[in-house]
């Protein structure tokens, strides 16, 4: 099975479709969003909707903590994006919010786990930037292959049978085999907010048949997604980041 791995959209629709028409063309047979639908972008009920269609279709999602914030809860965000939130919930439905309060903060799928943030404490977002992060995620689950999201950064981690994390930056270019001795932990990059110096958009590939995983990314209008922020009259450097990748 190809299983497509999509997260932080961040309400940006010109990189969420363009991603969505490579996976298209990869012919997936999964696809799984991993939270942040919602927050920075201008988008936020073109891309809920679509993933509400997906999910009606079986796609597995995870709440986000840019998605919990716009239902007022207890997740505290910066002022920029506390500004994007609150502009944000004003503008969704009650249907909209309601899909977004009955996600859930992970998923098992056989012998994978599906989470924004971490396997360690998922209800606190925190942030895998490093080996430690990455080992309180793997040490928390005994799933074979961990996927998030929530850093914008593209990253690979695994734990060895004699119990040593490890981690590097993926190449995009080619795929990675996931050895049956190891455990696994792969950080998708953002598909609406990029922060690694690449403004293309990110998301992951993985065959469980093969056992490779892939990291792709794609061009799109990014001009277009920027335009839309500043006519919403959001904080500037929504826009301006995106031609950055930071």
């Amino acid at each position: 099975m190809r299983i497509a791995l999509l997260s932080d959209i961040h309400a940006n629709w010109e990189a969420f479709e363009a991603c969505l028409a490579v996976v298209r063309d990869h012919a997936a047979d999964k696809i799984v969003i991993l939270g942040d639908i919602v927050g920075y972008g201008a988008d936020p009920s073109a891309c809920l909707d679509k993933v509400r269609e997906l999910a009606a279709a079986g796609t597995p999602v995870v709440m986000g903590n840019h998605d919990e914030a716009v239902l007022g809860t207890r997740f505290k965000l910066n002022s920029v994006a506390a500004t994007a939130a609150q502009w944000t919930a004003a503008i969704l439905s009650p249907e909209q919010k309601q899909f977004l309060q009955n996600l859930p903060l992970t998923v098992i799928d056989e012998d994978r786990l599906y989470v924004h943030a971490s396997a360690h404490t998922p209800e606190k977002f925190p942030y895998i930037q490093d080996v430690q992060g990455a080992s309180e995620s793997l040490r928390a689950t005994d799933a074979r292959l961990t996927v998030c999201g929530h850093v914008h950064v593209p990253a690979l981690y695994h734990l060895s049978t004699t119990g040593k994390v490890m981690g590097f930056i993926p190449d995009a270019t080619m795929p990675v085999p996931l050895s049956s001795n190891r455990r696994w932990l792969a950080v998708m990059g953002a598909v609406g907010q990029p922060r690694d110096g690449n403004p293309a958009a990110a998301f992951g590939l993985y065959d469980s048949a093969s056992t490779e995983f892939k990291f792709v990314r794609v061009p799109y209008d990014v001009s277009a997604a920027a335009a839309k922020i500043r006519a919403a009259g959001l904080p500037d450097v929504l826009w301006q980041r995106l031609s950055l990748g930071r």
